[in-house]
C-alpha cells in the first residue's frame, strides 16, 4: 500500500516528489561518512603511519596476540624475537600496537 502512496505522489508531484525524497538519502548518507567512514580511514592512516615508523628494538604486539622485540625490520615484513633465540617472521600488517618500554600487556574479558 506505501508503495502505491509513493508512486501517486510521484505522479502528482512528478519531479518534486521525487527530490522530496531525494534530499533526505543525501544527509543520511552525509551523515553515515562523517560518523561511521571518516574516522575509520583517519584511525587506518595512523595504523599505517606507525607501521612505517617501526625500527629494530622494538617491543611490539601482533594481531594473533604475539609479543616480541623487532630484530630486523625488512620491505613487507618484521623479524620478530617472540623467546630468546626464537626468531619468527611475520607480516607488516599483523602489528596491533607498539608496547613501551617495560609496559605490561592487561587484557579485558574481549580480548583488548
Amino acid at each position: 500500500m506505501s508503495s502505491l502512496t509513493f508512486l501517486a505522489q510521484a505522479a502528482q508531484g512528478g519531479a518534486g516528489g521525487l527530490g522530496g525524497m531525494l534530499l533526505p538519502m543525501v544527509l543520511v548518507f552525509g551523515i553515515f561518512y562523517f560518523m561511521m567512514i571518516r574516522p575509520q580511514q583517519r584511525k587506518e592512516k595512523e595504523r599505517l603511519r606507525m607501521i612505517a615508523e617501526l625500527r629494530a628494538g622494538q617491543r611490539v604486539m601482533f594481531a594473533g596476540g604475539f609479543i616480541g622485540v623487532i630484530v630486523e625490520a625488512r620491505e613487507s615484513t618484521f623479524v620478530v624475537e617472540i623467546a630468546p633465540k626464537v626468531p619468527v617472521e611475520i607480516a607488516r600488517g599483523a602489528v596491533s600496537r607498539v608496547l613501551k618500554e617495560g609496559e605490561a600487556v592487561v587484557m579485558d574479558e574481549s580480548g583488548k
